[in-house]
């Protein structure tokens, strides 16, 4: 990809591969003068294809990673784009700063980038040995933070619900145990006492510690949680024909968005045994996508990452308060 490069970007590595590329633009539906929103711009690869579709229309692109921030920046350079950095939690508060009511279509891209997880400064992955940070602002606790403070308890309860870990007790009364010892603050520390803590058969199937590592950056950013809180940020901000367009990248992730979504397109609630419909309810959107669009198998080869990305997309009909 172009674009500038960053600090701490590693040499002859793509900032960011975009994953279902062509789905997702295909998907948006994009009007040349539209405006739209990319709530995770990331390396500015999605924003970019975007905004060299926009003549008239304009591109916001938002994220809250300083390293993105930049790399978007000179990514987007000469096109109808802006960079803002905020969490996409803040989408309102960016458009109405600029002086944006609604938009034309909505991206979310929800998952780690390439550069982050590459960067081992960055303290995402278990393959290189680093801080445990995990933070995607750069700012707030970091991994080690939670790690060294949060008791037996509240460990096992993150590697299980974020992380769908089968062994999360053993796993925290290691951790708990060992910090007794010396503080646990690198990746490659916390990823051997994972690996030691699970029997062997397990580390068969796949890199042991994947799902806790994946659970403490759930944790330490907040994703779920802002995920749900986002979701009706952004299809409130759509305009009636608007698309919004999410990609996940896991099943807890992905279940929600399938819930809301489901939740919007639905039309009467009432009892199946009433006659008529007494509750005047009618779908608020339509689903684009039939069902989830994952991968091809050019990409999947092309970019092991995406394995287990899934894209899915509404579109608003009217507002839920109309």
């Amino acid at each position: 990809m172009g674009g500038q490069t960053c600090s701490g970007r590693h040499k002859g590595l793509p900032y960011h591969i975009p994953v279902l590329l062509d789905e997702t633009i295909q998907t948006l539906n994009i009007h040349e003068d539209g405006i739209y929103l990319d709530a995770t711009a990331g390396g500015g690869g999605h924003s970019f294809e975007i905004a060299s579709r926009l003549k008239a229309g304009r591109l916001i692109a938002i994220d809250q990673d300083p390293d993105a921030v930049k790399e978007a920046s000179g990514r987007l350079e000469g096109l109808p784009a802006r960079v803002i950095r905020a969490n996409f939690v803040e989408m309102k508060r960016v458009l109405d700063d600029l002086g944006i009511k609604s938009v034309d279509g909505i991206l979310m891209d929800i998952g780690v980038s390439s550069h982050q997880l590459d960067a081992p400064e960055r303290g995402f992955s278990y393959h290189a040995d680093a801080h445990l940070d995990m933070r995607m602002s750069q700012t707030g606790n970091t991994a080690a933070h939670l790690v060294n403070t949060l008791d037996e308890k509240q460990l096992a309860e993150i590697f299980y619900r974020y992380g769908e870990e089968k062994y999360a007790r053993p796993i925290a009364r290691s951790i708990v145990r060992e910090r007794e010892v010396q503080a646990i603050t690198t990746t490659g520390r916390l990823a051997e006492l994972i690996k030691n803590s699970v029997p062997a058969s397990y580390r068969r199937n796949g890199h042991p510690a994947r799902k806790v590592f994946q659970a403490l950056r759930i944790a330490v950013n907040g994703e779920l949680d802002c995920l749900s809180e986002v979701l009706d940020t952004a299809f409130s901000l759509l305009k009636v024909n608007g698309r919004l367009a999410v990609i996940t990248f896991h099943s807890l992730e992905d279940r929600m968005v399938k819930q809301r979504f489901v939740k919007w397109c639905k039309g009467c609630i009432c009892p199946p045994e009433f006659p008529v419909c007494v509750c005047g309810r009618t779908p608020a959107a339509r689903q684009v996508l039939r069902k989830p669009v994952e991968a091809s198998k050019e990409e999947l080869e092309n970019n092991p990452r995406s394995r287990s990305a899934k894209l899915r997309c509404i579109e608003k009909i009217h507002n839920l308060n109309d």
